[in-house]
């Protein structure tokens, strides 16, 4: 299921930037010859109207085909209507089909995030608690056998009252045998522990444990604000990381599709919550990268757009085709270049 549930939901997320194109060149009046849903043998087509709606073999996301003068008809279609291809329609509705994969990513980005604050809820800590929510499996704590559910009573004799205090405590013994003393089934017992150094913070001591969490959740109104904010503040984010990269501040970490499986896999160990954040996550960065003006992405076709709107006229066909089919290539190197290293990374010959 940790590869299963990634990789469909990997598929839907590009599947609904597909459909974003679809409805709004429906609304245009574009010729569809088939929207599908995944990659490679049809499985499934039902046509209803002048569109074929099918189901592929691979849940590999999916592609809406429609009628352009490059190729006005299908091999299984009839001829189509030349007043009803991508490119007959006006400039502000091609503009309006385009721009509408990627907006369907932010608004997807939204309903996740949305769901995730208003029904499925938000595990936050409780603070005022030093009942141990979790264990890390290997972790000095698991190794001295503290379980979730123990309530920690003191640390070297000093009683602790709230997990910020049982925090600081621990960040100051690293490398130091301490007893802890902790109640579990209304009994008090004591274990010696010696912190390890905090995965994140060399300097600081770490125990393994994290505190009891209670699921909360917003009301409806306040968590359609809640998702439309943390989609605009990851927006922002990412803008101005692409910003910094143009000007020759930091370096770019990018994914490949097996290490953003991976993550989505991970995701799914600790529910529902988490993996609806994280598609959230990719859907919107999804939808920006697509903006970015890179050949073969819908932002070099926007830019082909407004040197069309400058010029009074559009850009060969042939011409257009030739800078995307290069820009393809391009990107299915790097495809494959990042495959590569997600692959050295699980195979620990990587960074």
């Amino acid at each position: 299921m940790t590869i299963l549930v990634p990789i469909l939901v990997l598929g839907l997320l590009v599947f609904f930037h597909e459909l974003g194109h679809f409805l709004v060149a429906k609304r245009a009046g574009v010729h569809i010859h088939e929207l599908a849903f995944g990659m490679g043998p049809r499985v499934l087509g039902v046509r209803r109207g002048e569109t074929l709606y099918s189901l592929r073999a691979l849940p590999f996301g999916g592609f809406v085909r429609m009628a352009s003068v490059a190729d006005p008809e299908n091999q299984e279609d009839a001829p189509v209507d030349p007043q009803r291809t991508f490119e007959s329609r006006p400039l502000w509705r091609r503009i309006g089909v385009i721009s509408a994969g990627p907006a369907m990513n932010f608004v997807l980005a939204v309903v996740l995030l949305f769901g995730v604050f208003g029904i499925i809820g938000v595990d936050q800590p409780v603070p005022e608690s030093t009942v141990i929510g979790a264990v890390v499996v290997g972790s000095p704590a698991a190794e001295a056998g503290l379980l979730p559910g123990d309530r920690i009573v003191s640390v070297d004799g000093s009683s602790v009252d709230d997990w910020q205090s049982l925090v600081a405590v621990l960040q100051t013994s690293l490398g130091r045998t301490i007893e802890v003393s902790f109640e579990r089934d209304g009994v008090v017992s004591q274990v010696s522990v010696t912190p390890a150094p905090h995965p994140q913070d060399a300097t600081m001591g770490y125990l393994g444990i994290a505190s009891s969490t209670v699921r909360r959740h917003l009301p409806l109104g306040a968590a359609f604000v809640a998702a439309v904010t943390e989609t605009g503040r990851m927006l922002g984010m990412w803008i101005s990381a692409i910003a910094n990269l143009f000007r020759g501040q930091g370096t770019p970490d990018v994914t490949g599709p097996i290490g953003i499986i991976q993550m989505l896999g991970e995701a799914s160990r600790f529910g529902l919550a988490s993996l609806f954040y994280l598609a959230a996550v990719i859907s919107a960065n999804f939808g920006l990268i697509n903006l970015l003006p890179v050949p073969a992405l819908d932002g070099s076709r926007l830019i082909f757009f407004g040197i069309e709107a400058v010029r009074g006229r559009p850009v060969p066909p042939e011409q257009e085709g030739r800078v995307h089919m290069i820009g393809y290539g391009l990107l299915m190197a790097l495809l494959v270049l990042l495959t590569y290293r997600d692959l050295a990374r699980l195979g620990g010959g990587g960074p």
